[in-house]
């Protein structure tokens, strides 16, 4: 794996001490080479967790969600080049060796993955693999550590633990499993939870179920987390703040109140309209995204939502927005447009017809030129 720690650009509002962030991550780019071209999977990434905060972090399949949250796990492949600065309180990660990331991996930064069958392995009992996650960062005797993992295992709510503690993973269903890697997950309380798509393939009762068991883990270790999905819906009761992405690069972030009720840009607005909502009537339509997100390992020029943007103008294909504040310096948005979508809800811009859609003003020429906010973290 290459990497290369680059120097730091001071953010515009670090007048603050450093160690009030449990973890930082600066312009971090990610690419992998293929026999096709490089691709640009993650392309300048940058935020900032800050002690027991929840960041959401949003975006389709391939927007580079899970490739930041592996980069900073150092679980990438060698081949992978990586670039930027991921600091966890203060100390730089990035081109440590194996050795050195094994202090911080399950004892101060835990990651519960997407699917749980594949992340417990199938020939050993599910309190075996827990005890074995405490033993790994701790010397305690295996009796003791099998006592934690019992409660562990009720902690997160799974049923009769002290008979559940010698299952096999075949032997649990989806949610029971996930709750189990949660478990694993806050085994040695950590500072920081990821959680990359903690509730996908589950139904709407179970998926209620593990993210109470992510509110249990955060009370019980106290850790910041970082919660991936594609669903805004998921982090809607979860997050404090929400970073959205669009093609390997952040396009949105802001407190969870300005991406849910002041939202200023497209890509944003359509994903709040295909949330299904309890209050909507019942006449009332999902908005989809038309089209599909750019593959990037040939990235157009400009803008990369402009094939599927409603509001898209001619420079859109040519200038590619940068972060810039939305609604104030805690909200930044990258859309030449973020102005003049104020107050513009889902249905005003992805209206079934385009007679029904209310399309927000537009500049008659490009925006003046903009900084380029590398380092600059929300």
């Amino acid at each position: 794996m290459s990497t290369e720690a680059t120097a730091a650009t001071p953010a515009a509002d670090e007048t603050a001490d450093e160690t009030a962030d449990v973890l930082v991550v600066e312009d971090l780019t990610v690419s992998f080479p293929t026999d096709d071209g490089l691709v640009q999977a993650v392309r300048g990434v940058s935020y900032r967790l800050r002690e027991r905060e929840i960041l959401g972090i949003v975006g389709e399949s391939g927007s580079g969600k899970s490739v930041t949250s592996m980069a900073i796990m150092g679980l990438l492949p060698r081949s992978a080049r990586i670039t930027g600065s991921i600091r966890f309180r203060g100390q730089e990660l990035l081109g440590l060796r194996e050795k050195e990331l094994n202090r911080f991996r399950g004892s101060k930064i835990a990651m519960i993955f997407q699917d749980p069958m594949t992340s417990l392995n199938p020939v050993h009992t599910i309190g075996y693999q827990v005890a074995e996650a405490i033993r790994a960062h701790n010397d305690v005797p295996k009796a003791q550590a099998r006592r934690r993992a019992v409660e562990l295992l009720d902690a997160v709510g799974i049923p009769n633990p002290g008979q559940r503690v010698d299952s096999y993973p075949h032997e649990l269903s989806g949610g029971v499993r996930q709750r189990v890697v949660i478990a694993i997950a806050m085994a040695n309380r950590p500072d920081v939870i990821i959680a990359d798509e903690p509730t996908t393939a589950l139904d709407v009762t179970v998926q209620s179920q593990v993210l109470d068991a992510l509110r249990t883990a955060r009370q019980e270790t106290g850790a910041a987390m970082v919660l991936i999905t594609h669903d805004l819906g998921v982090v809607a009761g979860q997050a404090d703040r929400v970073l959205v992405m669009y093609a390997g690069k952040p396009v949105e972030i802001g407190d969870v109140e300005d991406i849910y009720y002041r939202p200023r840009m497209p890509y944003t607005l359509g994903l709040l309209g295909s949330v299904p909502r309890l209050d909507a009537s019942r006449s009332q339509r999902l908005l989809p995204i038309l089209g599909s997100p750019p593959s990037l390992l040939n990235l157009p020029a400009g803008c990369p939502f402009t094939p599927r943007c409603p509001i898209a103008q001619d420079w859109c294909e040519t200038e590619e927005p940068v972060l810039m504040d939305a609604t104030s310096p805690r909200h930044s948005a990258a859309c030449h447009f973020s102005e003049n979508l104020a107050g513009v809800r889902p249905h005003d811009l992805y209206a079934p017809t385009s007679a029904d859609a209310r399309t927000p003003d537009r500049p008659d020429r490009p925006p003046a030129e903009a900084p380029t906010g590398k380092g600059n973290l929300p």
